[in-house]
């Protein structure tokens, strides 16, 4: 396990995160230029080597409700991937998903990306929310509906 200062060393090494000093010795490093109101990349990185790294959805990462990723046990080079990713997934603008579907009764509904959810839509009416696009398309398929393409 890497200490807290080979951790930091790490962190420090990308010269687009902030330090910030939190409670109980424990630091936080921002993305100020983050395309969203989430800044935080690494989060409670404490003395004891304990901390996250924030990566939303991406699905190479298995998160917390909210997004994190506990990075305690990592090596030098997990340290370095999972930073970048979580940096170039605060950078990238998410492409936007709203799409119609049609049954086979030829019904139509709208399958919407709402960020962090995925919304099944008749007309105005929510019908259905999904946390990942796969449940979504997963459910609309179960139900009988084709997605309409564009």
């Amino acid at each position: 396990m890497l200490t807290f200062e080979e951790k930091q060393q790490i962190i420090e090494s990308f010269p687009e995160l902030t330090k910030r000093d939190v409670s109980m010795k424990r630091v936080n490093y921002h993305y100020e230029d983050s395309l969203y109101e989430k800044t935080t990349v690494v989060y409670h990185l404490h003395p004891n080597g304990n901390g996250y790294v924030y990566t939303g959805d991406l699905p190479e990462y298995e998160a917390d409700s909210r997004g994190y990723v506990n990075i305690r046990e990592f090596s030098p080079e997990e340290l370095k991937a999972i930073i970048r990713d979580s940096i170039n997934y605060l950078s990238t603008e998410i492409e936007l998903y709203d799409n119609e579907w049609t049954s086979r009764d030829g019904v139509k509904v709208t399958l919407v990306n709402e960020d962090p959810f995925w919304n099944v839509y008749a007309g105005r009416n929510l019908e259905e929310s999904f946390g990942t696009f796969d449940d979504a398309k997963r459910y609309l398929k179960e139900e009988g509906f084709r997605e309409d393409k564009k």
